[in-house]
């Protein structure tokens, strides 16, 4: 999404997490047409049938999730990883693996950042206070986007034992960024 797309997106955002419907429905119109040049850049010509599906879902999990959203964070890098998400889901429901010619992948850099760099600085300061464990937990989960079962297997944990402690991890982070 347009850097220049920032402050509106937000702005209908908050606007929306007030309850204001328009603000609402003028966001997933604009998310709609931005979300589909996204999965459209990133899905191969074979599946580009699932493009609206993605565009969909994406925007469902944005619906279920949009109270979680923190207004003071920009609202682009926010709604990228809800579909940065669900673009990983249908690759791994179809067992895709995407192979990108290096030409193409340094344009995707500067493109869309997942986060800005001072985010990254104050998530890297957050995850140094937790166990080495629970860092990897979160970084192999959270960020990397891997399964319970690869993170908890790349950890020496069983699936479960990863689960419970991704979740401590996450709580604790919470109860941290809360207390600031």
């Amino acid at each position: 999404m347009s850097v220049d797309l920032e402050p509106r997106l937000n702005a209908l955002m908050r606007r929306a997490q007030a309850g204001e419907a328009a603000a609402w429905r003028e966001l997933l119109s604009v998310l709609a047409e931005r979300l589909a040049i996204y999965f459209g850049r990133r899905l191969a010509q074979d599946h580009a049938a699932d493009l609206e599906d993605l565009v969909q879902e994406t925007l469902l999990a944005i619906h279920r999730r949009r109270a979680t959203y923190d207004p003071s964070q920009p609202f682009t890098a926010w709604a990228y990883a809800v579909a940065r998400y669900k673009l990983i889901d249908h690759w791994r429901r179809r067992r895709i693996r995407a192979h990108v010619p290096l030409e193409f992948v340094e344009d995707s850099l500067w493109e869309e950042p997942d986060l800005s760099a001072e985010a990254r600085l104050d998530l890297e300061r957050l995850l140094v206070t937790l166990p080495e464990r629970q860092q990897r937990l979160i970084r192999d989960v959270k960020i990397e986007g891997l399964s319970l079962a690869e993170a908890g297997a790349r950890a020496g944990m069983t699936e479960g034992a990863a689960k419970v402690a991704l979740h401590r991890a996450m709580a604790t982070l919470s109860s941290r960024t809360r207390a600031t």
